[in-house]
């Protein structure tokens, strides 16, 4: 690895899970780019030599700023995550179109300054939208700026987050005439880390609803618990939402994996779309941590599953601390890079970049 880190951008960077990963891999993060207030406090908090920028990145003005923040670094890497919901409106015949213009602010950042390498991760679906025509053009803009980028639909599991989530991720690199291979899985459905294993040490919280900052109850008791907790002593964001009974004795119905199928006739069928009542499954990694919708539950307690949860199955360790209420809190876990896949794949590009 280089003595001297290389300097990242991150732009679309929310609370900071790909800028997590890659500090985690050894890079100097300058600046996160964002326009969501609550994502950037939880930023600014846990990237504290890092700068921050509340911005819309579709407004040409926006450059010049991040130019007045970044005058002290050369930027190496350029990383994010840009929506792409106008794609699936305009197709790539509308490439230009003003309903993608995140997207393209993405593409003119990199344009601009010129990183040794970028990346950019989105969801899958992208890979496959008009049979793959969004994709190939994105490819194709940033090969004619002189990039060799390859893409690939990878699964966070794959690098030891508890967590089933699949995301299309573009890696390129400037100048390179070797394109860029993802890092080999660490891990695999045999050994993938579960629930259990990833969250079972937290406080049950059966009888209390716990507060924004409390005490560990037992020591970690698996290898991802202990590199979750890290020295942290104090154990933040564990609290429990206040359910009704009611909901309470209908999730007590509802077996380890289990959903509204297991549930009895007559007997929580106000919910009974396809995630409805569904509990994770103890020896299992979780499926996609969402932004906090109430059908989610623990794969052993009544109730959803906390902050901290959430961010242990996103991979989160302990002393990342989300700010703001419990709704922004939630968006900001769900919405976030899992850490440690970010962190193998920031890992991976420093074997393709010569600081020289």
């Amino acid at each position: 690895m280089n003595d001297k880190k290389l300097n990242v951008l991150d732009l679309f960077c929310g609370c900071g899970g790909l800028s997590k990963g890659f500090e985690q891999a050894g890079y100097n993060i300058v600046l996160g780019v964002d326009n969501n207030v609550s994502a950037l406090k939880t930023y600014v908090y846990n990237h504290k030599g890092s700068k921050s920028l509340n911005a819309d990145l579709s407004n040409p003005d926006t450059f010049d700023i991040i130019d007045d923040l970044t005058v002290d670094h050369k930027i190496d890497i350029i990383i994010g995550g840009p929506p792409c919901q106008g794609f699936s409106l305009t197709g790539p015949r509308q490439f230009d179109d003003p309903r993608n213009k995140l997207y393209l602010a993405m593409i003119e950042t990199v344009r601009r300054y010129r990183p040794k390498a970028f990346l950019i991760e989105n969801v899958p679906g992208m890979a496959t939208l008009y049979n793959g025509e969004v994709k190939n053009e994105i490819i194709r803009r940033f090969t004619e700026m002189g990039y060799n980028v390859n893409s690939q639909i990878v699964c966070s599991a794959d690098y030891g987050v508890p967590q089933i989530r699949k995301r299309l991720v573009f890696v390129g690199l400037l100048k390179s005439c070797e394109k860029f291979e993802f890092p080999e899985p660490t891990h695999s459905p045999q050994n993938y880390v579960s629930c259990e294993q990833a969250i079972g040490d937290l406080p049950s919280l059966e009888n209390e609803l716990g507060e924004e900052t409390s005490n560990y109850s037992i020591s970690p008791l698996t290898e991802y618990q202990k590199k979750m907790k890290g020295n942290c002593s104090v154990l933040h964001n564990h609290v429990a939402i206040d359910h009704k009974p009611f909901v309470k004795e209908v999730i007590s119905m509802v077996p380890d994996g289990g959903n509204y199928k297991d549930l009895p006739p007559g007997i929580g069928e106000s919910r009974k779309f396809h995630m409805a009542w569904t509990r994770y499954c103890s020896n299992k990694p979780s499926r996609t941590i969402d932004t906090g919708h109430r059908n989610i539950f623990h794969y052993k307690y009544n109730r959803c599953p906390t902050v901290r949860e959430s961010a242990r199955l996103q991979s989160f360790p302990d002393d990342f601390v989300f700010l703001g209420n419990k709704t922004e809190q939630n968006r900001q876990v769900g919405n976030a890079v899992p850490v440690l896949m970010a962190e193998a794949i920031g890992k991976q590009m420093l074997k393709y970049i010569d600081e020289k």
